[in-house]
């Protein structure tokens, strides 16, 4: 169930401050943007938007992950995105007046920012720098979506596991002294759904690269990997 949320604390911790399409702005000018914004939470399991639905906001993720999947004709949930901190989603109604493609779904408990579409269209007439950042993201989007379609229509199924591997340690890692450890965003059947394959395939495949000592689970959400560069082997980058 959302809730809405406009209390102090969630004011200081600024939703802005985290989103690369703001970076160019100066601090007064981020102030008068916060103003602008309304705040909601999500807990785990609630959808904060369903596909066809038409927005009339840009949300942003303050804090937490969510998923954007589409169901398949037979049924099947099918995951393009996993937004994070700083992303954002909602922009088809923004520019074009266009329904969304696809649902969101909480993945843990989630923070956004909303702003609407008549102000953010203002923000964009201001200062266009932030129209210029937008392009790029969204050019960012379009290619991981081509890699995913690659993925599930030309790569083997180890090249897949270990594509998915390093988009997971970008977003989701950490450095260590033994390595990137990754905080998992969705479990072996999100992921399985991710690629277009059988969650057994990706519980099998994880077992081997954790016998091979490519990967070690720390637990249940959590996999550490030695050297990077062994898993873009894997996918056939290197």
């Amino acid at each position: 169930m959302a809730a809405n949320c406009n209390c102090g604390l969630c004011r200081d911790n600024l939703c802005i401050h985290k989103v690369p399409i703001f970076s160019s702005l100066d601090k007064e000018e981020l102030k008068r943007i916060i103003a602008l914004i309304h705040h909601r939470e999500y807990n785990k399991g609630d959808t904060l938007i369903f596909e066809g639905d038409a927005l009339d906001s840009i949300i942003i993720i303050n804090e937490g992950s969510v998923k954007a999947y589409k169901t398949t004709a037979d049924g099947r949930e099918q995951i393009l995105y996993v937004f994070s901190e700083g992303d954002f989603f909602g922009e088809q109604n923004l520019f074009g007046n266009q329904v969304s493609t696809y649902s969101v779904e909480a993945l843990e408990r989630v923070k956004t920012c909303n702003l609407s579409r008549k102000k953010f269209q203002e923000l964009l007439f201001a200062y266009p720098e932030i129209s210029v950042k937008i392009i790029d993201e969204l050019g960012s989007r379009i290619a991981r979506l081509e890699n995913a379609l690659q993925s599930i229509g030309v790569r083997n199924v180890d090249n897949r596991i270990g594509w998915i591997l390093l988009e997971f340690a970008e977003k989701y890692g950490t450095n260590d002294e033994t390595g990137i450890i990754i905080h998992l965003p969705f479990s072996r059947e999100g992921i399985a759904n991710y690629l277009g394959i059988a969650r057994e395939t990706v519980s099998r495949k994880f077992s081997q690269l954790e016998n091979e000592g490519l990967i070690r689970s720390l637990n249940n959400k959590e996999i550490l990997i030695p050297n990077l560069d062994k898993i873009a082997k894997i996918a056939g980058i290197n």
